[in-house]
This record gives structure tokens, C-alpha cells and sequence, in this order.
């Protein structure tokens, strides 16, 4: 399931709506196929991994990351109709479907056609994987993750608003891997005004992994961005995942609004002072409300600069 897991991080940031979902086939100790969601969500992993299996498929295992698809689409057949004809011995699932369409009807098919089903294998490390998803059918938004990037006393910029720039190569290498894997960026107008951002993923063989670029406000866009005037709007976007790379007006009415879910500090070892502020008045008026929102899920150090990635708290 480890392996299957790992698979499915090759298309996250590129299915579209569809989850980025894991398969892999084993039988007599050899895997045999193996398969992820292709870019666009088709085909699916268990169509790609069966493909590669063929008739070997026939009494095998087949470990998959997310429930397979029991509703009927025009874009495919259900993968737990596909399952079901290879005929396998067992069928290991790490996570049930959140979907209403497929919810238990994808186990259950399988378990009518006689085959063993295991579920809730690795389900922390699947509800993760799939936590862009998940929001959108659980929440009816994307997942949002908050990029800052920082001096060691929280500026963004100079006082004279100049940035470029406040963290290192490795870093800023890094923010592009993030970009790549989520399916929109958004920043204010106020930051497209001032910095013309391309938003763009400039790292060696990611091109093609661009994502949807939005603009927060009430302007015109630059031709080939989207517009939303609130945060609440992203919930229109209908996609998985959100980046929030804004400045300080941004970035804090999405906080105020509760609409954060992960935060990626990004912090250089300098002090600038009288600068910008990474954030304004969040709406806190009690110091006791600010404890407990946020848990470390990730820290480690890029180059010169240091990382601290924080999920929002249960």
C-alpha cells in the first residue's frame, strides 16, 4: 500500500476533479501491474494498472489507495465493474470513497462478485494523499495551503515593498515543486498590480504541470486568469487543491475567513525590521484563542532557509 501510495503522488495536482489515486497488482510475490489517474482523472489507476496485468490479473491482489469507482460515467467504466471481471483474489482498499456515488457501493460489488475485501489499510497516510479531494466532496472547496516566505521577524518585503529576494535558490525550487502539484495559485490584485507574477512552474521536466492562476479583487485579469472578488468564491473554482501565494491583505482574509487549511512557512535567516508585515489583523482578541489552531506536520531545512508546514488543528 506504501508503494501504491507513492504512485498516486505522480498525479496529484493534475486529475482535475478525479482523485490521484494508487494501484498496484501482486501475484506469486511479483508485482504485475501497476498504475496511477493520468492526467485530465482518466484513465483511472486500476484501469492502468489491469491494463499492464492482462489475464494475470486472474487471482491476484490488488491494492489501490482510494475505494474504486462504482457510478457509471461517460468518461470510463466504473473500475469496480473492471475489477470485478479480472477476477482477483483480494482487493486491499486504503481509503473509502467520501463520494456519495461510489461510498460502499464500490466494496460491496466486489464483495457480491466473491472477492476478499480489506479496507482502512494506511487510511491516515490515504486521507492525506487525498485531502484536495476529500475537500471538495466533504466541504465543497479545495484544500487551501498558505505560502509565506519570510524574514526571521515575519516581513515580506522592505518597507519600499521590495522582495526579490527574501529566501534562497533551494527554497524557491522548492515552492515550484508545490506549485506542480496543486491546481490553482491565487494572489491579490493588489500583488498582480505591483509584481506582474507569472505563477508559473519553471523547473526542469515540469512544464507541463501548470496550474490555474487566479487573481483575488474586483479588477480585469491579465489575459489567461481567472477572477473571484471573495475568498468564499473559491468553492466555484471546482477544483481539489488551492495555493495562496497573496501578500499580506491576502493572505489575511483568508485566515479570517477560516478558509486555511495548511501552512508552508518559508523562513530566511535575516532581519529585516521596519518592513512589510506577513500578516494584518486575523480577528483575534483573545492571545488563549490563538493556541491550539495549528500542529507541525513537516520541518526541514532548504539551503540557507528553513521550512515549517502546519496543518490546521482537529
Amino acid at each position: 500500500m506504501a508503494a501504491a501510495l507513492s504512485l498516486a503522488e505522480r498525479g496529484v495536482g493534475r486529475t482535475g476533479q478525479n482523485p490521484s489515486v494508487g494501484c498496484i497488482i501482486v501475484k506469486d510475490d511479483r508485482v504485475i501491474g501497476r498504475g496511477w489517474t493520468q492526467p485530465g482523472g482518466r484513465p483511472h489507476a486500476e484501469a492502468m494498472a489491469l491494463a499492464q496485468a492482462g489475464e494475470a490479473a486472474c487471482g491476484s491482489t490488488i491494492y489501490v489507495t482510494l475505494e474504486p469507482c462504482a457510478h457509471m460515467s461517460q468518461r470510463g467504466p466504473a473500475c469496480a465493474q473492471l475489477l470485478t471481471e479480472a477476477e482477483p483474489a483480494r482487493v486491499v482498499i486504503a481509503l473509502q470513497d467520501p463520494d456519495a456515488r461510489t461510498a460502499c457501493a464500490g466494496m460491496e460489488a466486489l464483495k457480491a462478485a466473491g472477492i476478499k475485501v480489506t479496507t482502512d489499510v494506511m487510511a491516515s497516510q490515504a486521507r492525506q494523499s487525498l485531502a484536495g479531494f476529500k475537500s471538495r466532496i466533504d466541504h465543497g472547496r479545495p484544500f487551501v495551503t498558505l505560502k509565506i516566505a519570510s524574514s526571521l521577524d515575519g516581513q515580506i518585503a522592505m518597507a519600499d515593498g521590495s522582495s526579490r529576494w527574501i529566501t534562497g535558490e533551494v527554497a524557491r525550487a522548492h515552492s515550484h515543486l508545490e506549485r506542480a502539484r496543486t491546481d490553482a495559485i491565487l494572489v491579490g490584485a493588489g500583488t498582480v498590480r505591483a509584481d506582474a507574477p507569472q505563477l508559473n512552474v519553471r523547473l526542469a521536466g515540469l512544464g507541463a504541470c501548470q496550474p490555474r492562476r487566479i487573481m483575488l479583487g474586483s479588477t480585469d485579469a491579465p489575459h489567461g486568469w481567472e477572477v473571484i472578488r471573495r475568498p468564499q468564491d473559491i468553492a466555484e473554482l471546482g477544483c481539489n487543491s488551492l495555493l495562496v501565494e497573496g501578500g499580506a491583505a491576502t493572505a489575511t482574509a483568508f485566515l479570517r475567513d477560516g478558509l486555511v487549511d495548511r501552512l508552508m512557512l518559508y523562513r530566511a535567516p535575516i532581519l529585516l525590521g521596519a518592513g512589510k508585515a506577513c500578516l494584518n489583523d486575523i480577528g483575534l482578541t483573545q492571545l488563549q484563542d490563538a493556541h491550539g489552531r495549528w500542529q507541525l506536520s513537516d520541518a526541514r531545512s532548504l539551503g540557507k532557509d528553513r521550512l515549517e508546514v502546519y496543518e490546521k488543528a482537529n
